[in-house]
């Protein structure tokens, strides 16, 4: 225990009034452990804090005070201070250290500290069927467990992922967010059934989550998520496709940059900056030279991507007729940081008065880019 032993005790802490079917009642039994005087206990519970502001200042009072003050909120408002109750714990047991003749009276109302995290692990997974308030609670647990290196955690949390149906939606998500902490080969076919369930709320989050782990069985049904009426899911389809770099994914992406959401459209040109190849580059140069859409910023961010052989291209670019490519030339060369860039864009940020669309100048445009590809020149510079 003595590696986790703090966060033991916190959660131990937390967890004696989280239990309570009766909070007031064990409030009141933890107070008449600490061996103050029945009024003390009397004035505790019956809300009045300002009584207490003569009492003599023993070991006993910090637990004392604490133990009333959740007894006020929960009399009061009925709110309960969950940080103030992750102190009880800890400060129970150094009492118990410090005055003997109370370790017994204070084991009695508290009960005895868990033997290590897997008592607190078994726990957590066990309320995972409580209501949606202990839920959440079990799996920000468990989550923290699995970070500290917890086996037990790990594969509480797999066997959440591996069945949506029987899960919580935000429990689900939530654990799914963190897959990279206890994802492994026998989630797959879970999160495979979970992806092909459509209608699920948390299909997104199924498909994001199959390509962080590299599970490339899943590659058609994300793919097939692209026509998704959700546009929060069809852009996750989009991210979970630039992850797996999957280049049979560029036509359905291609598509994507049409899309009726800007976030999509977005996503799916970042998508196919991640996957490269000729073919995502002629479909994001197409999209931003024939301007089908006047905000196209993440189009020349996206080709950017593509590094040192783009960037000819993009400075012959720089002296089109039309001001909008010329500002989206810009954009990329700054993000590129290429040597060969920066005189194009001295000279744009010069002279280049012209006004986009959407209203700026491409000499605003060419400056940020030089802003950009010195910020970025500076940080490798640093490495």
């Amino acid at each position: 225990m003595n590696d986790h032993r703090d966060a033991i005790l916190r959660l131990w802490g937390r967890q004696l009034y989280e239990r309570q079917g009766e909070p007031l009642a064990w409030a009141e039994t933890v107070l008449e452990a600490t061996g103050r005087p029945p009024n003390a206990v009397t004035a505790a519970m019956s809300g009045r804090l300002d009584a207490l502001t003569d009492s003599p200042s023993d070991r006993a009072w910090l637990l004392f005070r604490t133990v009333a003050k959740l007894a006020a909120n929960l009399r009061g408002d009925g709110h309960y201070d969950a940080d103030v109750g992750t102190r009880i714990g800890p400060v129970a047991l150094r009492l118990g250290e410090l005055e003997p003749p109370l370790a017994g009276p204070l084991g009695g109302a508290l009960g005895h500290p868990p033997d290590g995290p897997a008592s607190l692990v078994t726990v957590h997974a066990a309320e995972l069927s409580g209501n949606p308030t202990i839920r959440l609670r079990a799996i920000d647990g468990l989550l923290e467990w699995a970070e500290l290196g917890h086996p037990q955690a790990r594969a509480a949390l797999a066997e959440v992922a591996s069945d949506h149906r029987t899960q919580d939606v935000t429990v689900w998500t939530k654990a799914l967010n963190r897959i990279d902490l206890f994802g492994e080969a026998g989630v797959e076919p879970g999160l495979l059934r979970a992806l092909a369930d459509t209608g699920h709320r948390g299909v997104r989050w199924s498909a994001i989550a199959c390509a962080e782990l590299r599970f490339h069985r899943a590659v058609p049904l994300i793919t097939a998520l692209l026509e998704h009426p959700d546009p929060m899911v069809r852009e996750g389809a989009c991210e979970a496709l630039g992850l797996f770099a999957e280049p049979a994914a560029v036509p359905a992406l291609a598509a994507r940059l049409d899309d009726e959401s800007s976030w999509v459209r977005s996503r799916a040109a970042m998508a196919l900056g991640q996957i490269g190849g000729d073919q995502a580059l002629a479909a994001l140069w197409q999209a931003m030279t024939q301007r089908r859409n006047p905000k196209a910023s993440h189009l020349a961010s996206a080709i950017a991507a593509f590094g040192p052989p783009i960037v000819d291209d993009l400075i012959t670019l720089t002296t089109d007729p039309d001001p909008d490519l010329r500002a989206l030339a810009c954009r990329a060369l700054g993000s590129t940081a290429d040597d060969r860039a920066l005189p194009a864009l001295e000279h744009l940020a010069a002279h280049d008065l012209a006004k986009t669309t959407l209203g700026g100048r491409v000499a605003t445009a060419a400056k940020q880019g030089l802003r950009t590809a010195h910020r970025i020149r500076a940080r490798t510079a640093s490495i």
